[in-house]
């Protein structure tokens, strides 16, 4: 058997502590591989998405103009759209710190400051969720929409319009206010479960509403097509989506008029109604959005001349 020399000896000797040596630096220069990797990943998906939050901001300041937030036009504009200046007063933050957002800058929003900009930009639900994804790689917490309420004023205002009908309703048509002449017209809104008492819901479910349309198939189209219209402003509201649902499969007629997609803004117009103790009655149409409320819609009908609709509704009154 030929000698062993030194490197064989080497070789064959098993030493426990270089192996494990040598082993934790093989593992640690992988672990630190992985981890840099995964950094460098981190860093450059958080540009792109401060990136898209720059250009998502740039375009839906520039869809607005100064009137649709209340702000004074300022005169001409070299650019459209707000200013960034406009946003931040609207949205208490400071302008540089705005900028800074739309600059696509590494700075990272507070949720409460993401919703002031949803808020200020006037974003739809879907576009509130985008927002927050983009500012913070998360999904926002649910939108509850707040209560509705009806301002003292607003309530005086339709008590004080005598024999003229006259309601309001809330973002999801729900009947939040009324006055005696809408009661001697359509009933006791009150005695109506507060859940079904939505405007939407009673004319597609109340045979006897539905009997005092004299021209029902027009009617009905075209409050589907308002509701259609409205629906396009509160994307991702729960809500109005399950009213929606809910009717589609209530009423037939509902469900078909809302596959033909039209939409319609008109706030204007006449009404003849069939009232089943006093008869026909005619009215002008109008509707109003308060300022402070603009979700909110003031109904008002004016009794017309024709069909003696004034004396007969000032009888309706007198019952009462």
């Amino acid at each position: 058997m030929p000698p062993s020399t030194a490197s064989d000896t080497a070789a064959q000797t098993f030493d426990p502590v270089s192996t494990l040596l040598i082993d934790n630096n093989v593992r640690d220069g992988t672990v630190r591989e992985k981890a840099g990797s995964d950094a460098r990943w981190k860093a450059h998906s958080g540009a792109r998405r401060r990136a898209e939050l720059a250009d998502f901001l740039r375009n839906r300041r520039a869809s607005l103009k100064p009137q649709d937030v209340g702000l004074p036009n300022g005169g001409r504009r070299r650019t459209p759209g707000l200013r960034r200046e406009e946003v931040a007063q609207l949205a208490g933050v400071g302008a540089t710190w705005y900028t800074w957002l739309e600059q696509g800058r590494d700075v990272r929003a507070s949720l409460d400051v993401l919703e002031a900009l949803a808020r200020a930009l006037r974003l739809s639900q879907a576009e509130r969720t985008h927002l927050v994804l983009l500012g913070r790689g998360e999904q926002p917490p649910p939108c509850k929409s707040p209560a509705e309420r009806v301002t003292p004023t607003l309530r005086r205002l339709i008590e004080n319009l005598g024999p003229n009908p006259a309601f309001i309703l809330g973002r999801h048509w729900d009947y939040l206010a009324w006055n005696e002449a809408t009661t001697a017209l359509f009933g006791d809104l009150g005695a109506i479960p507060r859940a079904s008492r939505n405007h939407a819901w009673l004319t597609f479910t109340d045979p006897a509403r539905r009997e005092m349309f004299t021209d029902w198939e027009r009617s009905s189209r075209v409050l589907v097509a308002k509701f259609r219209a409205d629906s396009a402003r509160h994307l991702g509201d729960g809500a109005f989506e399950a009213l929606s649902t809910a009717l589609r499969k209530r009423s037939p007629e509902f469900a078909q008029a809302w596959e033909r997609h039209e939409v319609s803004h008109s706030g204007e117009g006449r009404k003849d109604l069939r009232h089943p103790t006093a008869g026909m009655l005619s009215f002008s149409h109008a509707v109003f959005h308060p300022s402070e409320h603009s979700e909110q819609r003031l109904v008002l009908y004016s009794p017309l001349p024709d069909n003696d609709t004034p004396a007969k509704l000032a009888a309706l009154l007198e019952d009462r």
